[in-house]
């Protein structure tokens, strides 16, 4: 496929970031989702030297329409290229018009880093899990500690609540 070709589509609306949004950055790379940083950078290199606006400063017709592809390379590049940024991307959360909400993007790719990190982790067997399960249903045996080893504000006694208060019906 074309990358050229590929940047074209879906671009009814106009604007560079609004262009981008509609469109697969990898599609617009013209690479697979599983690309290497080898190949996304290749591509990039690849497409960034065909549509550099230097290059097309000769024809003023082409040369707006090179600007628009060279900054959507620009941008796709630099979402694929950080690892950070490419893992919210992949997850459907990473919105390149959305600039103020940079704490939310900094909370989710250090969940998505905590997410990688628990992959790689051992997975828990069998008998670990019934030895958590065993622990969670005797607690410390008399020791008073509540959820997480923490003790209860009342020190240990617990009053039991009924969950719904009975209605008295009148006659």
């Amino acid at each position: 496929m074309d990358a050229g070709a590929g940047a074209g589509s879906g671009n009814a609306s106009g604007g560079a970031g609004a262009a981008a949004s509609a469109c697969c950055y990898y599609a617009l790379l013209g690479i697979r989702k599983n690309a290497s940083a080898a190949d996304i950078r290749t591509a990039y290199r690849r497409l960034a030297m065909k549509w550099h606006p230097d290059r097309w400063a000769s024809d003023p017709g082409a040369a707006g329409e090179a600007k628009r592809r060279f900054q959507r390379i620009q941008e796709a590049y630099s979402v694929l290229s950080d690892k950070g940024k490419k893992a919210m991307y992949d997850a459907g959360l990473f919105d390149p018009l959305d600039d103020d909400d940079q704490d939310f993007s900094d909370f989710m790719q250090e969940m998505l880093v905590m997410m990688d990190n628990v992959k790689n982790e051992k997975p828990d067997t069998l008998e670990d899990l019934q030895k958590m399960l065993e622990d969670m249903v005797k607690g410390d045996e008399g020791s008073h500690r509540g959820v997480g080893g923490r003790v209860p504000p009342d020190g240990g006694r617990r009053t039991r609540v009924a969950p719904y208060p009975q209605q008295q019906h009148r006659r």
